[in-house]
């Protein structure tokens, strides 16, 4: 039961959004901007630091939902999505996505975690300063959004097919719900 009064059939910020569009409509742009915009950080791997902090923060909707959308991006790869959520580090990934995650991991924590070594070594691995910023703002951003969905207790569905639907539908993209309408979700 959400902690305000909420539309207790919308999932996730959706609800949160409509509570409030007049701040929610700058949430979904600056998703859109950080998961769809122009960046050298492909969609999937974008979608993906998304369900990783999110799943590191404990945000199961958050996870969920962004873990399903970098399912579709990844589409015959998908099984790299449960590969990272369960050990980065083991994960069948390249070098450089692992040496971004563990940056996203860190900012989790606390942003001051994120140490010089962190960013040689994706520099080593071929990161460059934009892959390296939008990766912290990932991070730091996913964490906002999950304290966000769970500090007030939106609602979070459990039917991994409404988490799959969603996953199609972000995968295209972030538009902001009008008139209540259930566009495309942010969390």
């Amino acid at each position: 039961m959400p902690h305000i009064s909420l539309e207790n059939d919308v999932p996730g910020i959706r609800s949160l959004v409509l509570f409030r569009p007049e701040t929610g409509k700058h949430l979904y742009d600056l998703v859109q901007i950080l998961l769809r915009g122009e960046s050298t950080i492909n969609e999937g791997d974008r979608e993906l630091i998304a369900a990783y902090v999110s799943h590191r923060n404990n945000c199961s909707f958050c996870r969920n939902s962004h873990a399903a959308a970098a399912r579709c991006l990844y589409e015959n790869e998908q099984g790299i999505v449960n590969q990272v959520l369960s050990d980065p580090e083991t994960a069948s990934i390249p070098e450089l996505l692992k040496s971004l995650l563990n940056i996203a991991g860190k900012v989790q924590i606390q942003g001051k975690a994120v140490l010089p070594q962190d960013i040689e070594r994706a520099r080593n691995a071929g990161a460059n300063d934009r892959a390296i910023h939008d990766t912290v703002l990932i991070a730091a951003t996913f964490s906002m959004f999950n304290r966000h969905v769970d500090g007030l207790d939106s609602f979070t569905p459990i039917d991994e097919n409404l988490y799959n639907e969603m996953g199609m539908r972000m995968a295209k993209g972030y538009n902001f719900p009008v008139n209540n309408q259930v566009a495309h979700d942010i969390k």
